[in-house]
């Protein structure tokens, strides 16, 4: 095993600059090496920024070096998968930011060459991090919450479009809207704490009744580069329902314009011996006992590190052999066969199976 690691940034726009430089940096096992981005302008400060010490706008030129141990991917999504599959055929490991691709079957093929080529691939679950998720996994790992047989998840804007025009609302470049954008945090989240059950089936419809509003209030809104006349043909809410192998059920709701009281991101689960809710407030606990009715809302420690970081951190810890992978390529599999068919079933108006 190795003790220390050479990495490589691949799209150095707002993800990278807001949640995956600084873990590197700050990380004593890792040393970035290299980075690239289409836009000269980004590649302008990278030597200075995070000590690149080669560029290119190719990132074929990028993982050809021998040097580069890691590729971080934070492109738009459609070139997760192509980039992902070149560099673990490379011989380089991959973490990849969400989504893991556009469609299920990319999402298959980065599996099936991280299996064939023995490196890691990781795409970025940064809210299984969060102390809260932790305390709850715990919680129902423990048997507390007896059977979670049902729960609903959501991340619902008021006014949050992500770079209007740009390529967070082209199709064709990001494979979706606040579906896939917003939807792999929360349904991954949900999925964990139930323990990663099989989907089975799936309904959902999607909306586009925002696109001509330019009024923004979510910070998240900043993501992306906004161009006036750019396209916008994607859903800016999704709602749905999951069925899973085992007979449990999720509800899901995700916006990134909706006229809703303020912003929340949330999974709420139902056991049949106790319930949660996450997001949207202070965790609480909702359950009984010596006869009456209990709400539990649980006091947790501060995170040492946000849940980018942890993610990231988590990996290295992965490489260096001092965990075992938190998230596993199948798992991606599965998420992007749930937004695929959710997707699927608004445009169709029926059911949706995945066996």
């Amino acid at each position: 095993m190795k003790d220390s690691f050479n990495i490589a940034g691949i799209g150095l726009g707002g993800i990278w600059k807001a949640a995956h430089a600084q873990p590197w940096l700050d990380h004593p096992n890792v040393q970035i090496v290299a980075g690239c981005d289409t836009n000269p302008e980004k590649l302008k400060p990278a030597k200075e920024l995070w000590g690149m010490k080669t560029l290119s706008e190719d990132y074929r030129d990028i993982i050809k070096l021998k040097e580069v141990d890691v590729v971080d991917i934070c492109t738009p999504n459609v070139y997760h998968s192509e980039i992902a599959i070149a560099a673990l055929e490379a011989g380089k490991h991959v973490f990849c930011e969400k989504p893991d691709a556009v469609n299920a079957a990319e999402a298959r093929k980065m599996a099936d060459a991280a299996k064939a080529s023995g490196k890691t691939l990781m795409v970025m679950r940064n809210n299984r991090f969060r102390p809260d998720a932790r305390y709850i996994k715990r919680l129902i790992g423990e048997g507390k919450m007896g059977e979670v047989y049902t729960g609903r998840c959501g991340w619902i804007r008021r006014r949050g479009i992500p770079g209007k025009g740009g390529w967070f609302t082209t199709k064709a470049l990001s494979g979706g809207g606040p579906l896939i954008d917003l939807g792999v945090h929360m349904i991954d989240l949900a999925m964990w704490l139930m323990g990663s059950p099989k989907p089975v089936a799936v309904t959902g419809s999607t909306y586009t009744k925002f696109a001509e509003s330019d009024i923004s209030e979510s910070i998240h809104s900043s993501f992306g580069e906004k161009q006036a006349d750019g396209t916008f043909d994607v859903e800016d809410l999704a709602i749905g329902f999951i069925k899973f192998e085992n007979g449990a059920s999720l509800q899901i709701e995700f916006s990134w314009a909706s006229n809703i009281g303020k912003e929340m991101s949330f999974v709420e689960l139902r056991g049949t011996k106790a319930g949660c809710k996450l997001g949207g407030g202070p965790m609480e606990i909702y359950g009984e006992e010596s006869g009456a009715l209990l709400d539990v809302a649980p006091v947790l420690p501060k995170e040492k590190l946000g849940g980018h970081a942890a993610n990231l951190h988590h990996f290295v810890d992965v490489l260096m052999g001092r965990a075992k992978p938190d998230f596993v390529p199948e798992q991606g599999v599965h998420m992007i066969g749930i937004l695929s068919a959710i997707y699927e079933s608004a445009a169709t108006g029926k059911e949706v199976s995945l066996k």
